[in-house]
């Protein structure tokens, strides 16, 4: 019977009342705002892209190359998807913020 995770406290990235939370009023958080560690905002303004770049500079989730497959005398084309030379877009500014996916506040509860 293992323990299902670590007591330390950690420190809560958003505001208090989390895991490491306001327990004391003079504890480990009070010391991280004093520092500046909890300047963490529960907006994200940038995600990693989900597309890439071939070598003729053409952005695509996917991309595929035609080939002709001769088979009993038959001339058929084919799509071949291709796996190399393609560079990831990286990161991506959002249009609107999007909040975080571990902030801890319920926004609507229907």
């Amino acid at each position: 019977m293992g323990a299902s995770g670590s007591k330390s406290r950690g420190l809560w990235p958003f505001s208090s009342g989390g895991p490491g939370g306001s327990e004391c009023p003079g504890g480990e958080q009070a010391l991280a705002r004093a520092r500046g560690l909890c300047s963490a905002t529960p907006f994200v303004f940038t995600r990693r892209g989900s597309m890439y770049y071939d070598e003729d500079g053409d952005l695509a989730h996917e991309f595929y190359e035609e080939t002709i497959v001769t088979k009993n005398g038959r001339k058929r084309a084919k799509l071949k998807r291709i796996h190399k030379n393609l560079i990831p877009q990286g990161i991506v500014k959002l249009e609107h913020p999007r909040i975080h996916v571990d902030f801890p506040v319920i926004i609507c509860e229907a």
